[in-house]
């Protein structure tokens, strides 16, 4: 067999080449942390919440300066991103301590993507363009070059036996940010309708929303849930992050017509144009709903 000269590489000049800065595909860094992802189910149906138990055990003699952003991207086996979940910790980290274990479970809706079938899941910290350097539960990705870290992967699935909820009345249209068209929202008005095909059994009410209490001024907004005339949950929009409600609704409270109708009210609305943010939207809004699930029990 023939080699021609120029395709010959020395052992020694092999070693010298990847020992070159951009040539090696390991981190040098240390890791800040070790990080695991636990899943509530690793098969999750599209469309239906999911809990996520983020962990970080803070390495000794780590120190980090500055607040850093948590990232948590869902991808295809080929790496093509799918959806996320980039949120700030409880606790910042800069107050993270050597030896300190940080845990916390967050509830996110799996959107309708166009895949079924496997996706990874990787977790990382940024802040700007920088990501610190971590370590996994299973030391499998220690080192990665781009300090994106592979923490387990899920099985989305088609739903079954789905409770479609349908935006009735009272809603503005459909918005996307652009950055993420996976996610999605409605604003409501100050009444507002969903509508679904009568379960005929108990079932959890799952609304994930976000309002804006801090345009209002005044008292908390107050939010009421009725079905059937009669109110079945309420509560108060208290901040301006995204928030996951979940009401346990009885087949009686149900009622028995074939539809059911679920009133969704708030005492007070803002008009943006009017919050002296330099706004021009008009809009009388309520409060913004990302997700309306009913989960049979």
């Amino acid at each position: 067999m023939h080699f021609s000269r120029a395709a010959a590489v020395s052992a020694p000049v092999l070693a010298a080449m990847l020992s070159l800065p951009g040539c090696s595909s390991a981190d040098p860094a240390t890791p800040v942390a070790r990080v695991s992802l636990t899943p509530s189910a690793t098969r999750v149906a599209l469309g239906t919440p999911i809990e996520l138990t983020y962990r970080f055990e803070v390495a000794a003699g780590a120190s980090i300066a500055g607040d850093y952003t948590v990232f948590m991207h869902v991808e295809t086996p080929d790496g093509t991103r799918l959806w996320g979940d980039d949120h700030a910790p409880p606790i910042p980290t800069s107050q993270w301590k050597p030896g300190q274990k940080i845990e916390y479970t967050r509830i996110r809706f799996v959107p309708p993507v166009a895949h079924l079938g496997e996706a990874v899941t990787r977790v990382g910290l940024y802040k700007g363009n920088e990501r610190l350097p971590l370590d996994t539960s299973d030391g499998a990705d220690k080192g990665s070059p781009s300090r994106s870290y592979r923490v387990g992967q899920l099985q989305l699935t088609p739903q079954q036996n789905a409770v479609t909820v349908t935006f009735a009345r009272g809603w503005y249209h459909v918005e996307f940010p652009p950055s993420d068209p996976a996610v999605t929202w409605q604003w409501s008005q100050k009444t507002s309708t969903l509508s679904f095909k009568n379960p005929r059994r108990d079932a959890t009410l799952w609304i994930e929303y976000d309002a804006r209490p801090d345009l209002m001024g005044g008292p908390a907004q107050q939010v009421s849930a009725s079905s059937n005339e009669k109110v079945i949950a309420t509560w108060t929009t208290e901040t301006t992050e995204r928030t996951l409600k979940r009401f346990p609704i009885t087949a009686a409270q149900f009622g028995t017509a074939d539809v059911v109708t679920l009133t969704l009210a708030v005492d007070r609305t803002f008009v943006p144009a009017k919050a002296g943010r330099g706004s021009a939207d008009t809009r009388e809004l309520g409060i913004r709903v990302y997700h309306a699930f009913v989960e049979l029990r």
